[in-house]
């Protein structure tokens, strides 16, 4: 064992090509974000223009959709483990349940129909997520994940990137309204189905029992973690508790007068920042340890968030938005890497479960409490809470979560 802070002498970072698995997970997930990112930015301003919503239904609306699904996530993770790392099906179920409910947002009548059918949506990320990260982990010797997890997140992003663009051409350049452009989203999620469906096996870990015979693993218990994957995970649910979701930045610029494709692009920018240093990121994570990387990442957001607290005018949210996505870009990678380093290569699942169930469980008061405190006193107010959790949740994890241990487990 090592300290993640430093370079693993007997792993040197090195130019090397990642796996096949890896490569088409993230271009399964660039689609399937190319389909989202047509759809979530267009969900506040549908909200606040077709349905005469403001932001606490926003706040409810993404808070009620990230939680029902968080502890579904730990269950699927689990699940995949159990079934000795058959990962595959409920991925696969995840994504088609996902990209059929979706585009149906663009028929909904009032916001009670877009909770309902956002949190269909988030189902199915809560089915696919755990067991999708488990398989990049599974697929990847340890000393590469960080930049593994950075590829898939600048993948992820970039079809963030596409969705927001196309959706921004087509409003742009078309007569076509914004509940037709979200129908639409249904073909880049058929793309993403298909090649998940068709380019990605199961990786048989040699270190699990043999994939035919279900698996029977510890009682699943929060006790049963780590003491650092404990500390780690209670600061990253803080830290989410702040990461209010990102459309309230699109929210935002609305309120300050700038026009729908406007938002659009303005989304596929801070998308494309953080696609531009995932990658980078991840790899950087390898050589230089994931908490540093994550400690830039999270640093960055208080700023960022105490920025948006100072923002009056749409060029200062472009300026502000763009700073934040290009050092958020930078941890992603670090993130999700750091949990396959406290959990045992047949857990992968069951790890990235807790990470998914820890980042969504706190989602609803989040979204919530950032609504009802933009509602009642002001946008500037909500952001400036948000700095002030993030930069409590930085701290934390330098001085009380810092990764101490690294378990390396190579291929």
């Amino acid at each position: 064992m090592h300290k993640p802070d430093q370079p693993n002498p007997l792993n040197p970072v090195v130019s090397k090509k990642l796996p096949k698995t890896v490569v088409f997970l993230g271009l399964v997930s660039f689609f399937n974000d190319f389909a989202s990112d047509i759809v979530v930015p267009l969900i506040p301003i549908l909200l606040a223009t077709v349905l005469a919503a403001g932001p606490i239904a926003l706040g409810l609306i993404e808070g009620v959709a990230d939680a029902l699904a968080c502890f579904l996530k730990l269950w699927s993770g689990r699940h995949s483990d159990v079934m000795s790392g058959r990962r595959k099906g409920l991925a696969l179920t995840g994504y088609t349940l996902s990209n059929l409910a979706r585009p149906l947002l663009g028929l909904a009548g009032s916001w009670v129909t877009v909770l309902l059918l956002r949190s269909i949506d988030r189902v199915g990320k809560g089915l696919r997520s755990a067991p999708r990260d488990a398989m990049v982990a599974d697929a990847t010797p340890s000393h590469m994940r960080g930049y593994a997890f950075g590829f898939h997140r600048a993948l992820d992003n970039a079809g963030a990137v596409a969705g927001a663009l196309a959706a921004a051409a087509v409003l742009a350049w078309s007569d076509l309204s914004l509940s037709e452009v979200i129908l639409w989203s249904a073909i880049p999620g058929f793309v993403a189905v298909a090649l998940l469906g068709a380019g990605v096996k199961d990786e048989k870990n040699s270190q699990t029992q043999p994939v035919e015979l279900p698996r029977v693993l510890p009682p699943l218990r929060w006790s049963a973690l780590s003491v650092p994957m404990q500390h780690y995970l209670w600061v990253l649910m803080l830290f989410t508790f702040a990461r209010a979701s990102e459309t309230f930045i699109l929210l935002f610029g609305h309120e300050l007068g700038i026009g729908v494709v406007e938002l659009l692009l303005l989304w596929a920018t801070l998308n494309l920042a953080k696609a531009i240093t995932s990658t980078q990121g991840g790899q950087l994570a390898d050589h230089f340890g994931r908490g540093a990387l994550i400690l830039i990442g999270w640093s960055a957001l208080a700023i960022a968030f105490l920025m948006l607290s100072q923002v009056t005018t749409g060029i200062g949210l472009w300026m502000v938005s763009i700073f934040y996505g290009l050092l958020m870009g930078m941890s992603e990678g670090a993130e999700r890497a750091l949990i396959s380093d406290y959990a045992s290569p047949d857990e992968h699942g069951t790890a990235f479960g807790w990470y998914h169930l820890v980042s969504g469980i706190a989602a609803i008061p989040a979204g919530l409490l950032f609504g009802v405190i933009w509602h009642v006193y002001s946008a500037a107010a909500a952001f400036l809470f948000a700095s002030l959790l993030a930069l409590l949740a930085t701290l934390l994890l330098r001085l009380w979560a810092w990764p101490v241990r690294h378990h390396t487990h190579n291929k």
